[in-house]
């Protein structure tokens, strides 16, 4: 399964971004380090269920929505200094070990100082929260590579060690690859083996971005001034109100409104039952939602996974006229997978003899057989043919 890590300083609404995605139990406060152990969690990215283009019923979407769980990691808050070890710096910047991509939360009303302590709202610039954590992060990698370096360069004087293969390794526990080594080290256009300190720091922001893409999302915006969301547009926020977000979502559980997460708008229950103040409140989310196409909540979960992460939908299924499992489920599965992904790509996703035992695969849409080379498409069905089952 994808995971995406919520980062971000203290007290910017992490923790409520969490639950309103998840609507999982998490602490929510005003004040900083109010999350001190990570919340896992599973939320879900938004797709279109192909059942109602192929005319088939189908029990695993809404509506023709289909919601494809990914998980979700919300940390303790970063302070300035953090890769120094302040405040929950080394803890916060450990469970990031396991995330694929990072959604930064920033709070856009610049409502909370660097250390996330409550001061009037648009006191501070909020591009400032964006730059820091990119540092605080480059800089941890740097700190876990300066540890080992002396003793890298060393190995390097060998004709036969690869230094990028090592540092690799070195990573290898957060997810990097030598991949990532040899593209970080080519966009900065150093020479590892003679870097000096400003190089490898260089070298170290671009492999953070690299291994770890981040979507900065510009939370607390229903409480922002212009002057605070002008400056962020240029950084290409996703705008949230993720506390609007965590109320409709409850509203919705409890019968009150009809609302899909990703809606642009919901409407009301006639029956529903609501207080004058519960009125009063959602028609202010329902005016941040008109204003900013949505809460912003799912957009930021969507474009994490199929921008940043460049996944797409693909729907594996036994029976390619019915588009059913072995047990008669019409499109039971809905995978993530790489853009540039091939159906035996899928198989071995399936399941690793499947993939061992590949023949070849059917395009459930058009009933054509499809090239093992061939690039599946976002919305592909697909019928894997293989001598293991």
């Amino acid at each position: 399964m994808i995971t995406l890590a919520i980062a971000g300083k203290p007290n910017c609404g992490k923790s409520t971004f969490f639950r309103a995605a998840t609507l999982a139990q998490a602490e929510i406060a005003n004040y900083p380090f109010t999350t001190i152990d990570a919340n896992h969690g599973v939320a879900y990215v938004r797709t279109t269920c192909p059942c109602q283009e192929m005319c088939v019923p189908c029990e695993n979407c809404r509506d023709g929505v289909r919601f494809i769980p990914v998980g979700l990691i919300d940390v303790a808050g970063l302070v300035p200094e953090a890769h120094l070890g302040r405040g929950l710096g080394n803890q916060f910047l450990d469970n990031l070990r396991q995330a694929d991509a990072i959604l930064q939360i920033v709070d856009a009303s610049g409502g909370t100082d660097a250390e996330g302590n409550p001061i009037d709202v648009g006191s501070r610039d909020p591009v400032k929260d964006i730059e820091f954590l990119q540092y605080e992060m480059s800089m941890w990698m740097y700190g876990i590579l300066s540890r080992n370096w002396a003793k890298l360069v060393r190995q390097a004087q060998s004709k036969d060690f690869s230094l990028a293969a090592a540092i690799a390794e070195v990573f290898a526990g957060l997810g990097i690859t030598y991949e990532h080594i040899r593209d970080a080290t080519e966009a900065v256009g150093i020479e590892l083996r003679t870097a000096g300190e400003e190089d490898l720091i260089r070298f170290c922001h671009e492999l953070m971005t690299i291994s770890k893409p981040m979507l900065i999302v510009g939370n607390k915006a229903d409480l922002a001034p212009e002057e605070c969301l002008e400056p962020l547009r240029k950084h290409d926020v996703v705008f949230t109100s993720a506390a609007g977000e965590l109320a409709i979502r409850m509203a919705a559980e409890g019968n009150f409104v009809r609302y899909l997460p990703g809606d642009r708008s919901f409407t009301e229950n006639p029956e529903a039952n609501l207080s004058a103040a519960q009125r009063a409140g959602l028609a202010k989310v329902a005016e941040f939602m008109q204003k900013f196409d949505g809460t912003g909540v799912q957009k930021a979960l969507d474009g994490a996974v199929f921008n940043l992460l460049d996944r797409i939908v693909v729907f594996p299924v036994e029976d390619e006229h019915k588009l059913t499992d072995g047990k008669g489920r019409v499109l039971p599965d809905a995978f993530l997978m790489k853009r540039g992904s091939t159906s035996r790509d899928l198989a071995y996703q399936v399941h690793t003899d499947i993939g061992e035992g590949f023949l070849y695969a059917i395009d459930a849409k058009t009933g054509m057989r499809i090239k093992d080379t061939q690039e599946l498409k976002n919305g592909d069905i697909i019928k894997i043919v293989s001598v293991r089952k």
